[in-house]
C-alpha cells in the first residue's frame, strides 16, 4: 500500500508536464506528422494531432491530459473511435508513460524531452507480436 502511494506520488501531474506545450512536426519518407500541445490550464493540456501520407487523406486526433481519480490520463479522441484513455505509470521532468493495457494498439504511449525536441512513441501487442512506432518532433513555434 505504501509503495503504491509513493509510485503514485512520482507521477506528473498535468502541470507538470508543462514541457511538452508548443507546436512539433515529425517529417519521414514523405509522411509529415505534427503535434500541437497547449500550455496546461485549469488543469488540462489539450493538444492536437494531424499525419500526412502522401496519397492518402490527412488523419487527425485530438488528446488531453487531465488529472482522474485513477491518475493523471492522457485521452486520444480518434474519429470514429470512441476515446481512449491511457494512465500514467511512470515519469520524471522530462519524460510520462501512459497505458491502457486493454486497448488493442497501442497499449502505450510516451512522451520525453529529447534536449530541444519532443520524442514521442507509442507500443504495444499487435496479433502477438510486439510493435512499436516512435517520432522525434522538432518544435515548430514556442509556446505561449
Amino acid at each position: 500500500m505504501i509503495l503504491a502511494m509513493l509510485a503514485a506520488a512520482v507521477i506528473a501531474a498535468p502541470a507538470d508536464l508543462a514541457w511538452m506545450a508548443g507546436s512539433w512536426t515529425h517529417e519521414q519518407d514523405g509522411t509529415i506528422t505534427r503535434e500541437t500541445w497547449l500550455a496546461p490550464l485549469g488543469g488540462t493540456l489539450s493538444g492536437a494531432g494531424q499525419t500526412n501520407r502522401p496519397g492518402k487523406p490527412a488523419r487527425s486526433e485530438f488528446m488531453t491530459i487531465t488529472a482522474e481519480p485513477a491518475g493523471t490520463t492522457f485521452t486520444a479522441y480518434v474519429d470514429g473511435q470512441p476515446p481512449t484513455r491511457f494512465v500514467a505509470i511512470a515519469s520524471d521532468p522530462g519524460s510520462a508513460v501512459f497505458e491502457n493495457k486493454a486497448h488493442d494498439f497501442p497499449q502505450r504511449v510516451m512522451y520525453r524531452r529529447c534536449g530541444a525536441n519532443l520524442c514521442a512513441g507509442i507500443e504495444g501487442v499487435v496479433a502477438g507480436k510486439p510493435r512499436a512506432e516512435h517520432w522525434t518532433y522538432s518544435r515548430v513555434l514556442a509556446p505561449e
